[in-house]
């Protein structure tokens, strides 16, 4: 008996992945996504974010005399913004949790002989994706991560100083102030850096958003990060 096209059993041929298959009609198929963050991670990152800007706008509110005076109600600006400083760090502790967050804080604490050629690059404003050698976090990143982390830590205990007035003797609370002003400064603008770096590349924020980015950005962008793991 001869066999006609089509005629084979449903086992005959395997069916391709959705990510093998050629291009149809539709269009191109998609690049294939590859796992970034765990929801833990991308909920932390959130509530971290949230509390920050919540500290940002209402030290905003307290020494800015303009906003000062549309805003109003010093006191529940002030409630906010001491307890919104006290719990940033809780984001953080409740992340410890997690397995992957535990992973990803012990890559951003590791610099590698690759994040000094990245900063190299990075002063001679060298653009090439194959100048910066990146694993998952490239070096920049890294030193964002230390920076913040470190701020924040200063900013709680210059704040508690100046909340609890009763603990530490003057010239204590008046250096604290003088710190905690101006590193809240410097925190807000690099804040605005961050925000805007992130704008201005949509594949980072949509991996933070869903916890997945597409390969070729991450070959092009992180190409290590295949070999840390």
């Amino acid at each position: 008996m001869t066999s006609t096209p089509g005629s084979g059993g449903p086992t005959a041929a395997p069916t391709p992945r959705p990510s093998d298959r050629p291009a149809g009609p539709a269009g191109p198929a998609r690049p294939r996504l590859r796992r970034r963050f765990s929801r833990a991670e991308r909920l932390v990152h959130r509530a971290t974010g949230a509390l920050m800007l919540l500290c940002v706008a209402t030290a905003a509110c307290l020494y800015v005399p303009q906003l000062a005076e549309l805003v109003g109600r010093r006191y529940l600006v002030v409630t906010v913004h001491q307890w919104s400083g006290l719990l940033l760090p809780a984001p953080f502790v409740v992340g410890l949790a997690s397995p992957a967050f535990r992973a990803d804080l012990r890559r951003l604490n590791r610099f590698a002989p690759h994040d000094k050629e990245w900063l190299r690059a990075v002063r001679r404003r060298d653009f090439r994706p194959e100048s910066r050698p990146a694993g998952k976090f490239n070096a920049g990143q890294k030193l964002y991560g230390g920076w913040i982390a470190g701020a924040v830590l200063v900013m709680l205990a210059t704040g508690l100083m100046m909340w609890f007035t009763w603990l530490t003797p003057l010239v204590w609370r008046t250096s604290a102030t003088f710190v905690h002003d101006w590193l809240s400064l410097a925190v807000g603008l690099v804040l605005v850096g961050h925000i805007g770096m992130a704008f201005a590349d949509p594949e980072a924020r949509r991996g933070m958003r869903t916890g997945s980015v597409e390969r070729p950005w991450a070959e092009r962008e992180h190409p290590l990060w295949k070999e840390e793991e």
